[in-house]
């Protein structure tokens, strides 16, 4: 095995992450600047950001993702380098 489990829960974090700030933006809506915000919101923040729908899909994105990257890892298309022992 070229990599171990925790490596492996790593690599799938880093992904998630990185979708994660990828989708969202995704589907928000301009904020209307006529008027200042009443309910205490900011001038930047979306209306209605639908973030658990945004985690799901990151989630199974980033699944899709790591699969690929285990197997160019784990086929021998991209071989990771050895570390020198001491």
């Amino acid at each position: 095995m070229p990599i171990g489990p925790l490596t492996m829960a790593a690599i799938y974090l880093t992904i998630w992450w990185t979708v994660l700030f990828g989708i969202l933006p995704l589907g928000t809506s301009k904020e209307d600047h006529s008027r200042p915000p009443t309910d205490g919101a900011q001038w930047g923040a979306p209306e209605k950001p639908d973030l658990k729908r945004k985690f799901i899909t990151t989630t199974w994105v980033s699944a899709i993702l790591w699969a690929i990257v285990m197997l160019v890892i784990f086929t021998g298309i991209m071989p990771l380098p050895s570390l020198p022992s001491t």
